[in-house]
């Protein structure tokens, strides 16, 4: 009674009916994942960004981080259980326009525009080789226009509300839909689909926002940092990005209400699904609930007395706190224990996470499906791949580079000691901004120096080579170690930029996280096909909300916070700050780093 024609409310055409099937619904709702994961990386990029700017604390920043988890878990179990009983298409396409308003809500405080940045001034009135006599902020520590400051978090948490709200349909109704339009052993293929459109989607926003981050670095310098010409266009393109999610997700509005509360052919399959071995006790599909909150209640003990249901739900809930967690952790793992600069070791880490778990969770889906295998097949094959997970983590540990030699970090500086000390005890009143980590010396004595600290070397003599690098010449705080000639057949004492870590093992570092990260999406889809098996057919979508729930509270929630912390605690050094907030770190304990990644992983 419930398959119906491809219909728009009244009006049914019969040319659409040649649409009404699930490989149709599947185009369109696949679009509908990847516009959710392009706005999902676009406000990661952007929050990540904006943390930077206003040097906030990982604290500071939670509300606009965690809303999105929040919120979806406060739903999740009213609208999986009252959803399920309803037309789930219709569901999807509340969705859809769900999506493009809180896109819109993403882009509104670029859209009005104003200034951005903090405006500093600096000057540097004189410096010895080793200690600076005297520096100044001339300029007003401000956050100028707090305005935008506050605009932008209160429109990103009700921004990240309304995406949350969105993202139960898409994620609990959907499956639901696919898995009882399709065969028993073709869901997986469906699922995995599904999921791979979701991280495509979230590649396709880092991709076309990270030239944004880059523009507006590019448009700031040392000595005035705020928003120059270019400043407008910058929040101009961030604006039509959204704006760009938002029409995607609008796009699929109208097929999706198309489509009738079950697919031509859905009756005939779950008859089908229940002939066949390893179904669900019958007694548990005679049992009915109504739309009353005890009846959900009811409903709800039921799941958290199935002890496999609540083991299932934790696997899943660890392997998204691991995939999650690494990728907050991953980038600046990789920058610091390799020695490369941000936008390497960022677009290195997204060539490892997103390739590798969409290549994971579509060879999890595709294995299950093809090898038809059976609830207890599926769950030892999550323990295998689990395992083999573990073990390619450990190797890990083994594959990691020693410590750049840093004057005044990691080795005292000319007898004075650590820099911390240094800092406080002989330069007091420098001003050292973010970036100033990235204006070091590398010497010929293969120690980087900060090049604040050795103004009369390149200052007097120094110069270009190529237009990228700078080579300095006449320090005479680098006396030892081997010269460098350079294409004029001067020998220099030091040239721009940190010294090579000399570390061999990226490549076989990326190759084992490559794997672990394929090994641990193998799980993902067959864990949900493994929920949906041994569970009731009414108990389907309520059954998924509930793991959905305990995957936000075990997973995704705490996954970040705890990385977070791991970066933190790993820090030997951090920077001043401005305004006297804290800094950002600029070093790291590279062991440390790797035992603590493997060990919480």
């Amino acid at each position: 009674n419930l398959e119906g024609p491809c219909a728009l409310g009244c009006i049914v055409s019969a040319c659409c009916q040649r649409f009404n099937n699930i490989r149709f619904f599947m185009i369109f709702y696949c679009i509908l994942l990847i516009s959710q994961g392009m706005i999902f990386g676009l406000v990661d990029l952007s929050i990540d960004h904006f943390q930077k700017v206003y040097h906030l604390k990982a604290t500071e920043i939670l509300a606009p981080s965690l809303t999105y988890d929040i919120s979806s878990c406060l739903v999740a179990i009213l609208i999986a259980y009252y959803g399920g009983r309803g037309n789930r298409p219709r569901w999807i396409a509340v969705s859809s326009i769900l999506v493009g308003m809180g896109s819109l809500l993403f882009s509104y405080p670029y859209l009005t525009g104003g200034d951005y940045q903090l405006k500093i001034e600096i000057e540097v009135t004189g410096c010895l080789c080793d200690i600076c006599q005297a520096t100044k902020v001339i300029g007003t520590c401000q956050d100028a226009l707090p305005s935008f400051k506050s605009k932008y978090t209160s429109f990103f948490i009700f921004g990240q509300i309304v995406q949350g709200i969105a993202g139960i349909p898409l994620y609990i109704l959907g499956i639901t839909f696919l898995d009882d339009s399709v065969d028993r052993y073709s869901s997986g293929i469906y699922l995995a689909l599904g999921e791979a459109s979701t991280m495509t989607g979230y590649a396709l926003g880092i991709a076309i926002g990270a030239p944004q981050v880059q523009t507006f670095v590019n448009s700031t310098s040392m000595e005035k940092v705020k928003l120059r010409d270019g400043g407008i266009h910058w929040l101009w393109t961030w604006w039509i990005d959204f704006l760009l999610a938002a029409f995607i997700a609008w796009s699929t509005l109208i097929p999706l209400s198309c489509f009738p509360h079950s697919i031509p052919g859905t009756a005939r399959l779950k008859a089908e699904k229940r002939k066949q071995p390893g179904w669900p006790d019958a007694r548990l599909e005679q049992l009915e609930f109504g739309t009353t909150i005890k009846d959900l209640f009811a409903s709800v003990m039921i799941l958290m007395k199935n002890q496999v249901f609540v083991c299932l739900a934790l696997s899943r809930a660890t392997e998204n706190l691991l995939v999650i967690g690494v990728s907050e952790f991953l980038p600046k793992y990789i920058e610091n224990q390799y020695e490369l600069t941000p936008t390497v070791a960022a677009t290195l880490a997204g060539l490892v996470l997103f390739p590798g778990g969409a290549i994971g969770q579509l060879l999890g889906g595709v294995i299950i499906s093809k090898l038809e295998m059976s609830c207890k097949a599926i769950m030892r094959f999550v323990m295998a791949t689990s395992t083999i997970t573990l073990i390619l983590l450990v190797f890990i540990v083994f594959v990691r580079c020693e410590r750049v030699q840093f004057a005044g970090i990691t080795e005292n500086y000319e007898g004075v000691g650590k820099i911390g000390n240094f800092v406080r005890t002989l330069c007091t009143h420098i001003l050292i901004i973010p970036d100033t980590y990235d204006h070091t010396l590398c010497s010929k004595d293969y120690i980087t120096y900060f090049k604040i600290f050795f103004l009369n070397c390149y200052l007097n003599s120094s110069k270009s080579l190529q237009d990228k690098w700078l080579l300095y010449y006449n320090c005479s705080c680098i006396t030892k170690g081997l010269s460098t000639q350079d294409d004029q057949g001067d020998f220099n004492d030091a040239e721009s930029g940190k010294c090579d870590a000399k570390c061999y093992k990226l490549p076989l570092f990326i190759a084992f996280f490559f794997s672990t990260i394929v090994f641990a999406g193998f799980s993902g889809i067959p864990g949900t096909v493994a929920i949906l098996r041994i569970v009731s057919e009414e108990q389907h979508s309520l059954a998924l909300g509930v793991a959905f729930v305990i995957l936000r509270i075990f997973g995704t929630i705490p996954g970040p916070l705890v990385f977070k912390m791991v970066g933190e605690s790993s820090c030997t050094f951090r920077d001043t700050g401005i305004c006297g907030s804290a800094g950002s770190c600029w070093i790291y304990n590279k062991t440390k780093m790797a035992y603590l990644l493997v060990g919480i992983c």
